[in-house]
């Protein structure tokens, strides 16, 4: 085969250190363009970005020349450090860990309104719930202790 075909896309799921209801509804929406805009920078594909004021969805592709790992250290390391410069919240940051699945081609729309509507799901689940939930769908152990 003279050339690489694949359709790598990911939902990508982290929170804001300890959880902290951190990002606030007036630049919410800035933070998601920013997000979006620096996975653009880093050679993947947007899809999707959305959250409430403790955790971030992400929906993007990847190129078979990126490592999920690597692009998630420099995403969340440009985008804390974005927060802290224009938004002048100089404690902000993520959480270590993130949480990823992979996304088949006919799930991207469900994936896409799923986070588009995290407002409306979080109204009553809490972010540990949806996590669970989203964990155990997935078929990926865990360690509840490692959940807080």
């Amino acid at each position: 085969m003279p050339s690489t075909y694949l359709s790598l896309h990911y939902h990508v799921v982290f929170s804001t250190k300890d959880r902290m209801p951190l990002i606030q509804r007036d630049w919410r929406e800035r933070l998601h363009e920013f997000l979006g805009g620096t996975i653009h920078g880093l050679g993947g594909f947007p899809e999707g970005v959305g959250g409430v004021a403790d955790h971030v969805h992400l929906l993007f592709g990847l190129k078979s020349t990126h490592s999920l790992a690597d692009f998630m250290r420099e995403l969340k390391k440009s985008s804390s450090g974005w927060v802290r410069e224009e938004i002048r919240m100089e404690k902000f940051g993520w959480q270590d860990g993130y949480a990823a699945f992979t996304v088949s081609p006919s799930a991207k729309a469900a994936a896409r309104k799923y986070i588009a509507g995290q407002e409306e799901h979080h109204r009553t689940r809490s972010f540990r719930e949806e996590l669970v939930g989203l964990l155990e769908k997935a078929g990926v152990s865990y360690d509840p202790k490692y959940l807080d």
